[in-house]
């Protein structure tokens, strides 16, 4: 603090937005100021511009909506506020709908409670781009120290008189648009609905129910500690669910993340589907019943099966660094089928350009009611149909800084083997990727969004897969 000022805060925008620990640096402090930042961008592209913002269930999250709506009007933004927390998908889609000039959305997604975010998207329902974010950040740095710590004397921060939205009804309108109902309906399927505490509350389970498809939800009341475990789709975290699944003889367990744009899926014995298969799976489904003749796109972190089945299709794929702005970049342009990332992440042709985990839990569903088999048959079937199998295994690895600085220096080099592995390609899009001859793979890389390094690796067999994994990590504490 100088004087009544702000000192500059290191804020960087990740792979999708800004987020921090709440009360260290994601304060009221510095969201005006992101906020204001946010406003000079896009009042330089519109002299009357106008945005929504929304907000997840998380602790102070109306407050620190009602904060950047007083902060917007203040600049002369119109604000359209989001008269209750909305998935990050459907607010996307109001963007869309509504031909703003963005949306503010302050959600911290899957990170843990502690944690909040803010992400900003565009005019196209997308996540900014990176020239995009490094010119807000440009504007937090020229801001910074300008601006007051606190309101003025007098200045109102609340949400009175602002417009409000109702993202809710509109949203689910267009799924029907984009899922066939009527083949989950004469399936008479059940399924098992996990919104995490989060923003799919109402939503998922609300879409099944509403077109007479047996649907019970469960954690849906608020929690801003979430369960003391987090709002993100992993294994663990869905436990309860697993047990909802098995316990109620349920042909599938469909969850959301905090914000509702990443999905967790339990088959009906109460496995656990990697991510990586169900986008595999997803694709080939969506290609088939839709008669789309389109690619795929995946991040450099995300399973080569998709390459597999596209290869099958005879269509391309589109490699990207990791952050799904990049493949909505390639569904606004309308060059693939599906896009999506290892992180339980994904959207379609003809859909927002964001992360849809409502959309991919109900395509799932549809699938299954389609196909009239489980999950485990149909990764089985399409194993069988590209003539290999493809098993990723991701770790994250909590470094010491020392660590981390030394493995940064280490990776800077040229790499003609690994781990006792001829290199067949080095590949450098978003981290350090290892391809050797056999197909087998190692990415490491720094998170966008926490402290950690991920490794990720893939093989033929979960096996090797994971041995793989554990070699790497050898060699970083080596």
């Amino acid at each position: 603090m100088v004087g009544n000022q702000i000192a500059t805060p290191a804020i960087k925008f990740g792979t999708s937005g800004w987020r921090a620990v709440i009360a260290d640096q994601f304060t009221f402090a510095n969201v005006r100021l992101v906020v204001a930042a946010i406003a000079g961008h896009v009042l330089s592209k519109n002299k009357k511009p106008t945005l929504i913002v929304g907000h997840d269930p998380r602790f102070f999250s109306e407050e620190f909506a009602a904060t950047a709506a007083a902060v917007l009007r203040a600049r002369g933004v119109r604000v359209l506020l989001c008269d209750h927390s909305a998935p990050t998908p459907a607010i996307a889609y109001e963007i869309l709908r509504h031909k703003s000039d963005g949306a503010i959305n302050f959600t911290a997604s899957h990170n843990p409670a502690e944690y909040h975010g803010l992400k900003f998207s565009g005019p196209d329902g997308g996540p900014a781009l990176p020239e995009v974010t490094k010119d807000i950040e440009a504007r937090v740095a020229q801001l910074a120290g300008k601006m007051p710590a606190a309101p003025s004397h007098g200045e109102q921060e609340s949400s009175d008189g602002v417009e409000r939205i109702s993202p809710r009804e509109p949203y689910l309108a267009r799924l029907v648009q984009l899922v066939n109902f009527g083949a989950l309906r004469s399936a008479k399927l059940n399924f098992v609905c996990d919104p995490l505490h989060g923003c799919g509350t109402g939503y998922l389970d609300r879409a099944l129910a509403d077109q007479g498809i047996s649907a019970r939800a469960i954690r849906t009341n608020r929690d801003v500690l979430f369960d003391g475990t987090g709002p993100d789709v992993s294994e663990s975290n869905l436990a309860p669910l697993r047990a909802a699944v098995l316990e109620s003889g349920a042909s599938a367990g469909l969850a959301t993340d905090g914000d509702a744009d990443r999905f967790g899926i339990f088959d009906a014995d109460g496995s656990f589907v990697q991510p990586n298969h169900i986008l595999a799976l997803l694709y080939d489904y969506v290609v088939e019943t839709r008669g789309w003749k389109l690619g795929t796109a995946r991040s450099v972190a995300t399973t080569h099966l998709l390459d597999a089945v596209a290869k099958f299709h005879g269509q391309p794929v589109y490699q990207t660094p990791v952050g799904f702005k990049y493949i909505g970049e390639l569904i606004k342009q309308d060059k693939i089928a599906l896009g999506g990332e290892e992180s339980a992440g994904l959207s379609i042709s003809g859909h927002v350009p964001e992360k849809d985990g409502i959309l991919a839990c109900l395509l799932v569903a549809e699938m299954i009611a389609v196909r009239r088999a489980s999950l485990a048959e149909q990764l089985r079937a399409l194993f069988q149909k590209v003539g290999a199998e493809y098993w990723p295994v991701r770790v994250n690895l909590h470094l010491a800084a020392d660590v981390q600085a030394r493995l940064l220096e280490r990776l800077k080099k040229d790499f003609k083997e690994f781990l006792g592995r001829r290199v067949e390609k080095e590949d450098r899009t978003d981290g350090l990727k290892f391809i050797f001859a056999d197909g087998t793979w190692v990415l490491l890389r720094l998170s966008g969004t926490e402290p950690l390094v991920r490794v990720y690796t893939e093989a033929s067999s979960r096996d090797a897969a994971n041995a793989l994994a554990a070699e790497v990590q050898k060699w970083v504490y080596a």
